[in-house]
């Protein structure tokens, strides 16, 4: 083969240069196209994400960053709940120009968009309120959950729910539904939402010496969102968490001239859930942890650990891409009423002491729980994918975290 020139070696550098350039710009202009897409296609009618891109089941990691930031505002979660659902195939060049230059149909606002997210939020939740979204797949069963509930007691202690309803909301932590006002226990548990109990338990106390009290709700929306913001931002996802806060204090009031929820005292499982699962920023996971731990209903939250461990033990199903929000409505389905309450604490317990079934834990075959569902291996893969993705989100998401290792330190202090 002949030689280069030195003169051709030399004019094809800027060539190369120019075709990265022009390959960044690219990439840059497809991106931006994907921001302003998303939005519209946050929530398919089965209250999941869509992707644009039907090429592949599995998630990357990169996909999966870009889809938890537009969700997070929605949920709870935000380790957010991701179902890859296919696309439709896209338009010819042709049809995208002309549906592009068309201004027969109006652009919706902000509010509209929201309103349509709630709507689907809510068919989702009642489409699937006393059913599995997978009726064919029969885990757990009964004796596994009981099998389960007896090895992590166990392991951690029994697990059971105080005889007494609360009657003073704890002034030394932010909690988790922990609060005998209805409003109170969303507010602190929308403040859990994506982070530790430290963190949450800061961002909590903070509040309370800002605005001279832990429920100072007349001082707290006198003072608007950005005041809100700072005042919480130690608890990870301020923005987003600041406008729900508010949001759920000013509907609360405008509808029944008070701050003020403990009327769900009185109404049943699925009134209540609906009725919080219709403010902006609250998911099922939310509302659940309420309703488990604030109304004392018989309701299974599924925060992080329990999703992970879930997809460990077999408990979801493997084939079929799973979220967050269906796992919830299938095991809360399937776990018997008398176990949800134990079976979810001691979940999350586990999920963070276990040296196995923690984020980025290995598997060697020594966890009791996991060798008593050996049998699940095949299904339970499914858990050690949402491994990986957990502490890349952790990564995306919490201030300072930058490492796996970090990533796996904060995982396992996080609660539901």
């Amino acid at each position: 083969m002949a030689r280069a020139t030195a003169s051709t070696a030399t004019a094809s550098v800027p060539l190369r240069r120019s075709g990265r350039h022009s390959s960044k710009q690219s990439a840059q202009k497809e991106e931006e196209d994907d921001v302003k897409v998303k939005p519209e296609e946050l929530e398919s009618p089965t209250g999941v994400a869509k992707r644009l891109s039907p090429a592949s089941a599995t998630p990357d990691r990169r996909g999966h960053k870009r889809v938890t930031k537009e969700v997070k505002e929605e949920e709870d979660e935000a380790v957010s709940s991701v179902d890859e659902l296919p696309a439709s195939p896209s338009p010819s060049p042709s049809k995208k120009k002309a549906k592009t230059s068309s201004s027969s149909t109006p652009k919706k606002s902000q509010d509209e968009k929201a309103a349509e997210l709630q709507a689907r939020k809510l068919k989702a939740y009642t489409q699937f309120a006393n059913a599995s979204p997978f009726p064919d797949f029969a885990h757990p069963t009964p004796a596994e959950c009981k099998l389960a509930h007896r090895i992590l007691a166990g392991l951690h202690g029994e697990k059971k729910r105080p005889t007494e309803a609360l009657t003073k909301a704890p002034s030394n932590r932010a909690g988790c539904g922990d609060a005998p006002s209805v409003l109170d226990a969303l507010v602190r548990t929308v403040l859990s939402q994506n982070t530790s109990d430290a963190n949450s338990t800061r961002a909590k106390l903070a509040m309370d010496r800002e605005y001279g009290g832990s429920d100072k709700w007349d001082a707290i929306v006198a003072g608007g969102q950005a005041k809100l913001e700072k005042t919480i931002q130690s608890g990870g996802l301020a923005a987003n968490k600041s406008r729900t806060i508010l949001r759920v204090l000013e509907e609360a009031h405008a509808r029944y001239g008070a701050y003020s929820l403990d009327h769900l005292f009185d109404r049943s499982d699925e009134d209540a859930m609906a009725e919080m699962l219709g403010f902006r920023g609250v998911g099922p996971k939310t509302a659940s942890c309420v309703l488990l731990f604030c109304l004392r209903r018989e309701s299974f939250a599924v925060d992080t650990h329990v999703f992970r461990l879930a997809g460990l033990l077999g408990w979801l199903p493997a084939k079929k891409k799973c979220g967050r929000e269906q796992a919830q409505a299938h095991l809360d389905a399937r776990v018997p009423a008398e176990d949800k309450y134990g079976l979810h604490v001691l979940l999350i317990r586990h999920g963070k002491d276990c040296a196995e079934c923690r984020a980025g834990g290995r598997s060697v075959g020594k966890c009791e729980l996991r060798k008593a569902f050996r049998g699940a291996k095949v299904d339970g893969e499914v858990g050690e994918d949402l491994k990986m993705e957990e502490i890349e989100h952790v990564k995306e998401e919490v201030p300072g975290v930058e490492t796996d290792r970090d990533a796996v330190a904060n995982t396992i202090e996080m609660v539901s």
